[in-house]
């Protein structure tokens, strides 16, 4: 007889400051061994702490990917520039941690953050910043609709070498009034 395993069970849930701990981890290890963050310095608990506080003020979302109370991955989007006329615009963010890579972690934050920006009534337009040889984020953004926008050559400096940008854009449909 074969044995059955039982699948792990991914859950999105908004992130606590409990998860921050976690959440930092993966954080920090996305700057020591990715392109997906242009850091080179990792970060303490205490700017994560202030990132989470930010966010969650301003009604932004910060999801997590929570496999059987583990926090495999989290996501989140916040303001593309700082300036008012850009308020509609949003840059998104996702990132799992390496044991749970290849597991759909990514496209269930992903699936969660645009849903959750499509119900706000206040995203109009979601930027992806994809670091251009990351094309797993970029076929991940593709699948969801995302186009490129532009691509910027050279535009960072990470593990001694020049790192080019591509942007891609989902359009949301909104009306301002």
């Amino acid at each position: 007889m074969t044995e059955l395993k039982a699948r792990p069970i991914t859950v999105i849930r908004d992130a606590t400051e409990r998860d921050l701990p976690s959440v930092l981890e993966i954080h920090n290890a996305n700057i020591a061994t990715s392109t997906a963050i242009w850091d080179e310095e990792q970060v303490g608990l205490d700017e994560r702490q202030a990132w989470f506080e930010t966010r969650t003020a301003a009604g932004l979302p910060i999801l997590i990917a929570d496999i059987n109370g583990d926090v495999a991955g989290y996501a989140s989007y916040g303001p593309w520039r700082p300036k008012s006329g850009y308020r509609y615009t949003v840059e998104n963010s996702v990132y799992v941690a390496d044991r749970f890579q290849r597991r759909g972690v990514a496209t269930a934050l992903l699936t969660a953050l645009v849903a959750r920006a499509r119900l706000s009534g206040t995203v109009h337009a979601m930027i992806a910043a994809i670091e251009t040889s990351n094309t797993g984020s970029i076929a991940l953004h593709e699948r969801f609709d995302f186009h490129t926008v532009g691509e910027l050559p050279q535009v960072g400096w990470k593990f001694e070498r020049w790192m080019d940008l591509t942007l891609m854009q989902l359009t949301l449909p909104i009306d301002p009034h």
